[in-house]
């Protein structure tokens, strides 16, 4: 069988068991998702031993250190891979619910009910954890799921996929509802993209390259974001203490991923006496400034930034840093260099937090608090299939309930249309 009959045969697979799927009840998928969590702590060894072989050919190849962090899985990661599908169980089914119910003048009683996309296709580098996350928020929403990752990451996702499907046939749900492509040949993407009639939906989690290609190359619906350019503001009326300690751990805390800050605005007023002092603790961290000329007269060897850094996603310990006249200079800047992923402000004054707010349009917008935050996760979800920049059918942390749709039903007792 080729590449493109060996995709395809398994695209059919999975629209098969999305029809199942979508009529299983709530403890069956819950049932199989806590198996999954048990499944994958209780063949950590096996997991673990997977992924030594990727870590190992990832170095080897010269792949970079925040790409390295995002392949690695520990003891602590496979917990909370574990954990991320038990909060999954935990959480209400979103599939049967009736967003609302109205009544016509002629008596239709009209609702919207919450339904399964049906098969989602998962294109995704590195990060191993996002095998088991997909398969739960999938299975949750009633999808079947198409997972395809790195070559990077192929024995550890296959190996995550193996304790998957046990636990599916374990639990009575179809095994073909979580299904690895296990060709690493680039072709099997390509070849995935072209199947409108079997795939109703594709997320591509990974880098800005891998995104574009999805995009340009799916004949099916694709959900993304291409890059997280994301920015803190340290407002004049910032508690200064809590802008550094914002600062460092939205940059810090873990650089090499899309949640992390790459550029930090400050307003002129308080620049002289905040700068100085956060670039030195900064580059105790190891982190490279790149500054703008007002940047450079208070810390005079910094990397002149260009053009380029302002649009830059490093994911790596680089910061641009820049020193804006005021609130509207600052927001102006994300209007222009961000991609509408996460930003902050850091600041007292109410108005202007509520203006920050309003007027930033990113899909996760901050008063107070770390661009760090935005995560599926830490949101509350359980885990997310990945962060939305776009503004259709869904924006930022995607969760179970943002892998369903609606369709409308209708109640009558014999209406007719004249």
């Amino acid at each position: 069988m080729d590449i493109k009959q060996a995709v395809l045969a398994q695209a059919r697979q999975a629209k098969q068991a999305a029809r199942k799927l979508a009529t299983l009840s709530s403890s069956v998928k819950d049932k199989a998702l806590l198996e999954m969590a048990a499944g994958i702590e209780g063949q950590r060894e096996e997991i673990l031993s997977a992924n030594r072989k990727d870590v190992e050919a990832a170095g080897q190849k010269g792949l970079s250190k925040a790409m390295i962090d995002r392949l690695t899985l520990n003891s602590g990661r496979i917990a909370a891979m574990a954990q991320s599908l038990r909060e999954i169980a935990a959480q209400p089914d979103p599939v049967g619910s009736v967003d609302r119910m109205w009544r016509r003048p002629n008596g239709l009683e009209i609702g919207r009910l919450r339904v399964p996309i049906g098969v989602i296709a998962i294109i995704y580098e590195a990060r191993p954890n996002v095998t088991s996350d997909a398969a739960g928020l999938c299975l949750k929403a009633g999808n079947a799921v198409i997972l395809r990752g790195g070559s990077e990451a192929i024995h550890s996702n296959l190996a995550i996929a193996e304790v998957i499907g046990q636990a599916l046939e374990r639990s009575g749900v179809p095994k073909e509802s979580v299904q690895m492509i296990s060709i690493t040949d680039r072709q099997a993407v390509m070849e995935l993209l072209t199947l409108d009639e079997w795939i109703d939906l594709v997320i591509p989690r990974g880098g800005e390259a891998l995104i574009r290609t999805v995009v340009e190359n799916s004949t099916i619906p694709v959900i993304k974001h291409y890059k997280g350019v994301c920015h803190v503001y340290v407002d004049d009326q910032a508690d200064l203490a809590m802008a550094s300690r914002i600062v460092m751990n939205a940059k810090v805390q873990r650089p090499g991923v899309c949640n992390a800050m790459e550029t930090l605005l400050v307003h002129q007023n308080v620049a002289a006496q905040f700068l100085p002092p956060m670039i030195a603790e900064l580059r105790g961290a190891g982190v490279e400034i790149r500054g703008c000329p007002r940047t450079k007269l208070l810390v005079p060897d910094v990397i002149p930034a260009t053009e380029d850094d302002w649009y830059a996603e490093y994911l790596d310990l680089i910061l641009a840093v820049r020193v804006v006249d005021d609130l509207d200079a600052a927001i102006d800047h994300i209007a222009t260099y961000g991609s509408m992923h996460s930003d902050a402000i850091v600041t007292k004054d109410y108005s202007r937090a509520m203006r920050f707010l309003h007027e930033v349009d990113s899909a996760a917008v901050y008063v107070n608090a770390s661009t760090r935050f935005t995560d599926g996760g830490v949101f509350g979800l359980g885990a997310e299939i990945g962060i939305s920049t776009q503004k259709l059918h869904a924006r930022g942390p995607m969760g179970a309930e943002d892998l369903t749709t609606t369709k409308y039903i209708i109640f009558g007792n014999g209406q007719i249309r004249e």
